[in-house]
């Protein structure tokens, strides 16, 4: 009888890891040594509050009741004078003056309906469409890396339980989800090691990949961090951007990560300068500033990647709240952004310059600015981009000039 992989590799340390053969291995453009994390906000996050355009006259209308202001107690805080920023990103405020974050506004996917499982799977799998693939942009970015010693080889990380769609493919993946329970002793470990290798080669490698990545876990300091808090709480953000950093920053760890943080679909009681949404958004504000400390001796060749399957309503509902939309905001953070810009072909908020009059129109596919940074970031080919990383995409060029 045939274990699951959940005890296989929980047997091995709360570990959750994946191996898929064959193994790849790649060498970085140039000299640089990049580390590339995307973290996938789930639920769709509201654009018009985390990134206000208070210099749009059409916004304070139709955000009655959350409408951020740019003076006074809880005023948001200044980007470029038409743009401001919400006062609970205090460093990501900081970062953007440091020339170490930029901004997309108004983009979103291909993808123009409002489900929350079809938007994720484009999203997630590069693909013009949902239900096209079982494998995720970055899997495929991995794998379409050249031959060489180096980032390909270490896999691509997947943090959390189950590997985000984005990860999973045929190029290596690991997966490590903060430990939760107790550890399996060196003696149970061997002993499963020496059963899978005679009668399963592929549980093996999986074992043996879980091990090596508990021990560099371990080397990092991050036995047992996990403590309370899930991915929508603000220490369990920190917390899960700290393992991602503590891996990805390693000599000899993974240079490409994923990392999901839950529960922006504020459709109630979204709340303005405080409240639900601000609260969310001061976990992903303090997560950038454990990236920025976690990576530290990289962070001039890291770019943080932070993206939403769709934005939001234009217009508060009757709940104080907003309902699934369109266009939102993409963050870009690391010692290798061309920062302190904000990037926007603003459409405008008139009613007749809203998408289907009723939410924020997107005029920057999100795919071209993930093209712009993977291809300055490991030099691969606007061919390559377009048929195998995002397929169909042969007339969406890459945004350029993201990555210095």
């Amino acid at each position: 009888m045939t274990p699951s992989r959940r005890a296989v590799l929980g047997a091995a340390g709360a570990l959750f890891a994946w191996s898929f053969v064959p193994k790849f291995a790649y060498a970085a453009a140039g000299a640089r040594d990049p580390r590339f994390l995307v973290v996938v906000l789930r639920g769709a996050l509201d654009g018009l509050s985390a990134v206000p355009p208070i210099g749009d006259p059409g916004y304070a209308g139709l955000r009655e009741g959350i409408a951020l202001a740019k003076d006074g107690p809880d005023a948001a805080l200044p980007l470029d004078g038409f743009f401001y920023l919400h006062p609970a990103m205090p460093n990501l405020a900081r970062l953007y003056k440091q020339g170490q974050a930029a901004i997309v506004h108004a983009a979103a996917t291909g993808y123009r309906e409002r489900s929350h499982f079809d938007g994720q799977d484009v999203l997630e799998s590069g693909q013009p469409g949902p239900g096209h693939t079982a494998t995720g942009w970055l899997n495929r970015l991995l794998a379409s890396l050249p031959a060489g010693e180096g980032i390909a080889r270490k896999g691509v990380l997947g943090v959390g339980v189950v590997p985000p769609l984005v990860v999973r493919g045929d190029a290596p993946v690991l997966g490590w989800a903060p430990p939760r329970m107790a550890r399996a002793g060196s003696d149970l470990t061997m002993r499963l090691a020496d059963l899978y290798g005679q009668r399963d080669p592929h549980l093996a490698a999986a074992l043996q990949q879980a091990i090596e990545t508990e021990s560099l876990a371990q080397r990092r300091g991050m036995d047992g961090k996990m403590g309370g808090g899930g991915p929508d709480s603000v220490d369990g953000m920190r917390r899960i951007a700290e393992g991602a950093a503590g891996l990805v920053g390693a000599d000899d760890g993974p240079r490409i990560a994923a990392l999901a943080f839950e529960g922006w679909d504020t459709h109630a009681n979204e709340g303005g300068a405080k409240g639900r949404l601000a609260t969310l958004l001061g976990g992903l504000d303090g997560a950038f500033a454990t990236f920025e400390q976690g990576l530290s001796p990289v962070w001039k060749d890291t770019v943080v990647m932070v993206v939403t399957e769709f934005g939001r309503t234009a217009a508060v509902n009757g709940t104080t709240g907003t309902d699934h939309g369109t266009g939102t905001v993409a963050f870009l953070v690391g010692g290798a952004v061309k920062g302190g810009r904000m990037i926007a072909d603003w459409p405008g908020l008139k009613p007749e310059q809203l998408y289907q009059n009723r939410d924020l129109k997107a005029t920057t596919d999100i795919r071209a600015v993930a093209k712009g940074v993977v291809a300055d970031l490991f030099g691969l080919s606007g061919p390559v981009l377009a048929e195998k990383v995002f397929p169909g995409t042969g007339d969406l060029g890459p945004m350029r000039g993201l990555v210095v």
